[in-house]
């Protein structure tokens, strides 16, 4: 029986074999694979991954859900199902527990929360090999876009500074239950080896690249007055003039490592 999404949950559950199938392809699960998927709804990823890497970890928010994915699972491999807000879930410690080196990670993400939830994965990249996320489309392309473009901001910049992000492909509504108002896409992220990653401190980063987008239509001068004077953005061949949007995601790490 079909379990009804719920709203307060953001869930939509997607039922299309031809956009599973693609995913899982994507994915390209291996037997071994430490896989953990965030939010498996009604299990239309789960069990596809599930039949080839024979053993997984989902984290489930929903109750309700947990009985039937669990039968489901019983035929076809190991299921472990964590009850929690993945946002709660300790990624590193979680490989630990697993005696995996790293994970690989999976979800379709609801709407409402897919940027904590990237942002808290990103935290624990040290402990991610990969990460296959469906989106929203319009953060999909937030999130890849490259200088200059209208939705480059804080999340382009912060993941691109962890991860080598790629768009895959796009999602109709009409493959989910209910369908969403909006395109999806599936994305790739691959956190970045240790010698790309970069040096200095992230909160510091993090503090510049808010304080940068926080005014689009403002120069560097202005918006990180107080942070980073304009003779030192200057010293760092950074053109004070320059607006955020326009500036590679290395160039917010000198900005911070100055301030």
């Amino acid at each position: 029986m079909n379990a009804r999404p719920k709203k307060s949950f953001g869930q939509h559950f997607l039922h299309d074999k031809r956009y599973i199938d693609r995913i899982v392809s994507s994915i390209a699960p291996k037997d071994g694979d430490t896989v953990v998927e965030i939010g498996p709804g009604e299990g239309a990823m789960t069990m596809p991954l599930l039949a080839v890497a024979r053993r997984m970890t989902a984290i489930e928010l929903d109750t309700d859900l947990i009985p039937g994915l669990q039968d489901r699972a019983a035929s076809i491999g190991e299921l472990r199902i964590v009850h929690s807000d993945v946002l709660k879930v300790d990624f590193t410690a979680l490989a630990r527990e697993l005696g995996a080196e790293r994970l690989r990670i999976a979800g379709n993400l609801p709407y409402y929360i897919s940027s904590p939830i990237l942002f808290h994965c990103v935290e624990h990249a040290a402990a991610i090999q990969d990460m296959h996320f469906m989106l929203q489309k319009e953060v999909v392309e937030r999130m890849a876009a490259d200088p200059g473009s209208k939705v480059y901001g804080r999340l382009s910049v912060m993941l691109q500074l962890a991860c080598k992000v790629t768009p895959l492909f796009t999602v109709p509504p009409g493959a989910f239950r209910p369908p969403p108002k909006v395109d999806s896409a599936v994305v790739r992220l691959v956190p970045l080896p240790p010698e790309q990653l970069p040096q200095g401190d992230t909160a510091k980063i993090y503090q510049v690249v808010k304080a940068a987008f926080a005014m689009r239509r403002k120069t560097l001068s202005n918006t990180l007055k107080g942070l980073v004077d304009e003779a030192t953005i200057r010293d760092l061949g950074i053109d004070p003039r320059a607006r955020a949007e326009t500036l590679p995601p290395g160039d917010f790490v000198k900005l911070a490592n100055a301030m």
